[in-house]
């Protein structure tokens, strides 16, 4: 079998094309369509490795370089360059003889993470401003305890694999157009692990593994908001072969306030008053987090004016402090007046026809009169 390393010289690589291309040239085996296919091979893999630049890509990133299924390993290099269903990966592991172009074996017994598991958990305006402890509960995938994550019945043991004879490999030789390769892929019997199963455990069924229900109390921290994620380690699916497990996630979901809104650590809320109450000025409750406090609207208050309670908001997450609450003024107008509330309102308006009571309004008539005269 012909092994030319990685770091092999020009030479040492037209030396091996050459011999090669001898053996397999169509002059010297006429109608045969093996050897013909071959020839092709040992030419098309020559014109890469003899190419510089290509190459030199090759010896940086090994076979990605130059694997058309590898576009950003090969900078750019994208699609087959022979316009042939060539395997490169094979034709490179026969230059090479296995070295850097191959993949690989991930050890099938070796400790592995559990994946990681999702869940979702609806909580109130106040929960998510002042934390809380919820329950949750999820599908989890966990050991089994019945056989102890090795998947054979009670009383009974793994058996070595015949097929690979407990490596977890079976060697295989391929011929190329420079000789024999010998190569190790995980054996298809065993998955990998070396060992088979002749006993199933009947509550697994030989998986190792079950899906259970699972519940776990989460504490919420205050001033979380919607859709952020809670990591809770240790709480996802149980690990291989005495890994750990993964984590669970659990995404927030804030119901809407009837009365709040939230913009950042801040709240935000609409308090109506009375138009006498927006002109004389009044003690108005004011809903907070915290409960009720008393607010004193000034005289002269104008609809969509905003006051600031400071502090009143919501705890900075994970932090010392808490937003403020903004509160903002809206005038309710009157409405199904009866006859005597019309005349005194009536005889208001005529006794408030004075521009200091309306500077909005003479301005605002001011301006139309300069425009139009």
């Amino acid at each position: 079998m012909l092994e030319v390393q990685k770091g092999a010289s020009d030479d040492e690589i037209k030396k091996a094309f050459r011999k090669q291309a001898k053996k397999y040239h169509p002059d010297l085996n006429p109608g045969n369509k093996e050897a013909e296919a071959k020839f092709k091979e040992v030419n098309e893999a020559y014109e890469v490795l003899s190419d510089k630049e290509k190459r030199a890509r090759y010896d940086q990133y090994g076979f990605a370089g130059v694997d058309p299924n590898y576009g950003a390993g090969a900078g750019g290099y994208g699609g087959n360059p022979f316009g042939q269903d060539i395997d490169l990966g094979d034709i490179f592991n026969s230059f090479f003889g296995g070295f850097g172009g191959g993949r690989t074996q991930r050890n099938q017994n070796a400790p592995r993470r559990g994946a990681d598991t999702e869940v979702s958990v609806t909580i109130t305006f106040e929960e998510a401003a002042k934390g809380c402890k919820k329950e949750v509960s999820y599908q989890n995938v966990e050991t089994c305890k019945d056989c102890n994550g090795t998947g054979a019945s009670a009383g009974t043991q793994l058996k070595s694999c015949p097929a690979c004879g407990g490596s977890g490999q079976v060697t295989t030789q391929k011929r190329t157009p420079f000789g024999v390769v010998q190569t190790a892929q995980t054996c298809d019997r065993c998955r990998g692990k070396g060992k088979i199963i002749e006993k199933p455990c009947a509550k697994c069924s030989g998986t190792g593994r079950i899906r259970t229900n699972r519940t776990v109390t989460v504490t919420i921290p205050a001033g979380i908001n919607q859709d952020q994620v809670l990591n809770v380690s240790g709480h996802g699916n149980s690990g291989f072969n005495g890994g750990p497990a993964g984590d669970l996630h659990v995404y927030i979901n804030v119901k809407k306030h009837e009365l709040f809104e939230r913009k950042g650590d801040d709240v935000w809320c609409e308090i109506p008053i009375t138009f006498a109450q927006a002109a004389l000025g009044h003690e108005v409750t004011v809903p907070t987090l915290d409960g009720r406090v008393s607010y004193t609207v000034h005289e002269g208050t104008q609809p969509g004016d905003i006051f600031k309670l400071k502090g009143r908001g919501i705890p900075h997450l994970n932090s010392r402090g808490r937003g403020d609450q903004y509160v903002k003024v809206v005038v309710e107008v009157p409405r199904n007046l009866n006859s005597e509330q019309k005349k005194l309102l009536k005889q208001f308006d005529e006794a408030t026809t004075n521009e200091n009571n309306y500077q909005k309004r003479t301005s605002f008539f001011d301006k139309v009169k300069e425009l139009f005269k």
